[in-house]
């Protein structure tokens, strides 16, 4: 019997049970669907914290205040803030370094006429907005010289303009951090969250080195902001600023950093770690509808079997092999897997679109696994159909005739 006849044979057998068949189908349907949209929900996850990531600037390399090692003991990281402008002076000196910014932070109220907030001041210098890839909404950002005279000037986030000074253009109004009056130089374009989740639309800046004196009081900087020249040149880059650091703190050969220099590869790496582990758990629990989807074909295909016995034995006498017979049960179970399979993509689809527009949750359907839902779909039916199959195959023709 040719293969196209035996599938005419096989559709014709499940259109006779149709809400068998139905049913059948639906926990390949159900598996397969909650597979697409557990994967959709990671994979859209991760890609938007890759952009949030690489969003925040432009190559950028972090340097941090790192552990320290004081009578033996291993102290925590930052326990030893001993970055300085000089080191700042010293990363500048790289080749591979194209901008570099002091960075330092100080939570303060700030006060402008009635209103009041409290915020960040991120005291940093003339090239955190190139590093940062961060234009201005209105006014300007301050100069060489503002820094290098400790002004106190300040560009506002769009948060803390809003809360200060409502939807009017703040740029040449005064506000009051302690007992300093500072100038409002411009305003910072909208930005969103950082990586960490820190709304950096909630900040003020200004030049480090008032912050140091104004409101700091210590010559320590809490980090150093600088990018590479290019992409490719990143990991360079970091080893380095990293060889730099250690020249500047006299470090010797072997001995720990004190010190940490992160990039945003390193970053991606740290959040979608976490992100690609639940996808895999989640996917992998929704796999277990896929494998209880098949127990149900062979369940369903060993009644089959047992109710067309004597049809079965009537194709036998009359000629047809034990291959075509189980050719056809085959048939049968992977055609349920199949058509239960393609539908669950398209309800996953379905059921992550929903998720996208209703939830404003980010997702996105990988290509492989779509693949990797059909070839499975299809492997569930070759494997739990086979037994029945293989069943029905070796009936003896006489005995089936026989059956009732």
């Amino acid at each position: 019997m040719s293969f196209l006849m035996t599938l005419r044979v096989a559709f014709k057998a499940l259109a006779r049970n149709k809400l068998r068949t139905a049913l059948t189908m639906l926990g390949m349907i159900i598996g397969v669907a909650a597979v697409i949209t557990m994967v959709a929900l990671g994979s859209g996850a991760q890609a938007a914290i890759e952009d949030q990531i690489r969003g925040a600037g432009t190559n950028m390399i972090t340097i941090f205040p790192g552990s320290a090692t004081a009578g033996g003991v291993r102290q925590g990281g930052g326990s030893s803030s001993r970055l300085t402008v000089n080191d700042a002076k010293a990363i500048r000196q790289v080749a591979e370094v194209e901008h570099v910014s002091e960075g330092i932070q100080s939570q303060q109220q700030i006060v402008a006429g009635a209103a009041n907030w409290r915020t960040s001041v991120i005291g940093v210098n003339v090239e955190y907005t190139d590093i940062k890839s961060w234009p201005m909404k209105y006014g300007a950002f301050f100069t060489d010289y503002d820094v290098t005279s400790a002004a106190k000037v300040c560009t506002l986030g769009v948060n803390v303009s809003q809360n200060l000074f409502g939807d009017e253009d703040p740029t040449g109004a005064e506000i009051r951090i302690r007992s300093n009056v500072f100038r409002v130089l411009g305003v910072m374009a909208p930005k969103g969250a950082s990586s960490s989740g820190q709304n950096q639309d909630d900040q003020i800046f200004a030049p480090y080195t008032t912050v140091m004196k104004k409101l700091q009081g210590n010559e320590f900087l809490n980090y150093i902001l600088a990018s590479a020249r290019s992409g490719p040149e990143m990991k360079r880059a970091s080893e380095a600023v990293a060889a730099a650091m250690r020249g500047e703190h006299k470090i010797e050969t072997g001995a720990d950093d004190d010190f940490r220099v992160q990039t945003q590869d390193d970053l991606i790496a740290t959040r979608t770690e976490a992100t690609q582990t639940m996808t895999s758990l989640l996917a992998g629990i929704a796999a277990v509808s896929l494998l209880v989807g098949g127990i149900g074909i062979m369940n369903i295909m060993l009644v089959s079997v047992t109710e067309r016995t004597r049809e079965i034995g009537l194709r036998l006498a009359i000629g047809a092999s034990g291959s075509d017979v189980l050719m056809q049960f085959l048939v049968e179970a992977v055609v349920i897997s199949l058509v239960g399979g393609f539908l669950g993509i398209a309800l996953g689809y379905g059921v992550s679109e929903f998720v996208r527009v209703y939830q404003n949750w980010p997702t996105m359907v990988p290509s492989e696994s779509v693949f990797t839902s059909v070839a499975f779909s299809a492997g569930v039916g070759i494997f739990f159909g086979f037994y029945p199959a293989r069943k029905a195959a070796a009936l003896d023709p006489i005995e089936a005739l026989r059956f009732e």
